[in-house]
């Protein structure tokens, strides 16, 4: 599933925008949706990875059976869709560069996993050493 996200993130990347990628899948697997952030592509300052894939995703009765799987912690703004829709799990690639809102949902019964990826710190680290300025922007710095 993380492989999901990490070619959305590359996706990204190569757009010139923010290699941040996120999944929504069922809890047996099935891919709902993806996305990337494309916060620079389409000047929207709301359109992170979590909410794309959300939105690829379409229309559901209920959120309850499904697992947000994204590259990066997530942030609070993304943390709080999860939260609003009640989706029960979210696989995480690395917290290392960020830490967003993960403790929060773990304490509000959010099934949390960090995968602790090299592949997802590595796409950060070397975004964050290029572009400091947008990176900046992008998390409200």
């Amino acid at each position: 599933m993380l492989a999901t996200a990490v070619a959305e993130a590359r996706q990204g990347l190569a757009e010139g925008g923010i290699p941040i990628g996120a999944a929504l899948f069922t809890t047996g697997g099935e891919l709902l949706g993806s996305g990337h952030n494309r916060r620079v592509q389409d000047g929207d300052p709301s359109l992170h990875a979590e909410t794309a894939a959300f939105r690829n995703a379409g229309r559901r009765r209920h959120y309850r059976d499904t697992i947000m799987v994204t590259t990066l912690s997530p942030c609070w703004y993304c943390s709080g869709l999860v939260r609003q829709f009640n989706i029960p799990k979210v696989i995480i690639g690395e917290a290392t560069t960020f830490h967003g809102g993960h403790d929060w949902l773990a304490e509000n019964g959010v099934t949390i996993e960090i995968a602790d990826d090299q592949t997802c710190v590595k796409l950060m680290t070397d975004f964050i050493s290029t572009n400091p300025t947008l990176w900046h922007e992008d998390i409200g710095e």
